[in-house]
């Protein structure tokens, strides 16, 4: 496969990571360009007419532009059914369970992981709501408690990796991001047993270390 899908990313977004994993699952050619959030590039001319809603991430294959995050897992799997291994189960009916899952994270953890993002790193001038914080912990408990459920094979749904994996990932390892940077809100042990065994598997993925969030090294 000699074309090369460059690939739109920010540091961290949940959004974006879940496309990087999916296209090292897919074993694609890719060129990776990280866009600051606050440094302008989002704005651009040229970025802007590759997604004119100037966030990421967004693709450009051959000439192709791609954005929104689940539209283009749809579209690499489409687009590139032979190479690496699928996204999605090949069964319909385990297909359509691993779709729904990824899209129930989207609907119910994203908004729960905004939430609390934006009260523990919200304005340098402002403490954070506590109750708030407290709120948006029991409600994130919840989710992966229901999501601890799924498990009863060793990924989301079923026996092999789908993109479900790839759409969760992000935010369960944003909690630990955010222990790492503003301690004393134990995230992470909302994780449960299996969720959290099921966290190691991803991280041992063999590609895994390439789609790490790059500052999130320093």
């Amino acid at each position: 496969m000699s074309n090369t899908i460059t690939f739109y990313f920010g540091s961290g977004s949940p959004y974006a990571w879940k496309i990087w994993l999916a296209l090292e699952h897919k074993k694609l050619p890719y060129e990776a360009k990280r866009m600051t959030f606050d440094g302008g590039d989002l704005k651009t001319a040229e970025f802007t007419a590759i997604n004119p809603r100037q966030k990421v991430p967004a693709l450009m294959d051959n000439g192709f532009a791609m954005y929104e995050s689940a539209a283009i897992l749809e579209y690499l799997e489409d687009r590139y059914p032979d190479s690496g291994e699928p996204l999605w189960p090949k069964d319909v009916q385990s297909r359509a369970i691993a779709r729904r899952r990824a899209a129930e994270v989207v609907a119910y953890v994203d908004p729960i992981n905004s939430k609390i993002f934006s009260e523990v790193f919200g304005p340098a001038d402002k403490l954070p709501d506590l109750a708030v914080v407290a709120a948006g912990k029991k409600a994130m408990s919840a989710e992966l408690m229901r999501i601890e459920g799924w498990l009863d094979k060793d990924y989301l749904a079923g026996e092999k990796l789908s993109a479900a994996d790839f759409t969760l990932y992000p935010y369960v390892a944003f909690l630990g991001r955010i222990d790492n940077r503003k301690p004393g809100y134990d995230l992470m042990a909302l994780v449960p047993p299996k969720l959290a065994k099921w966290m190691k598997r991803i991280e041992a993925l063999p590609y895994f270390e390439n789609t790490y969030p790059p500052h999130w090294r320093s």
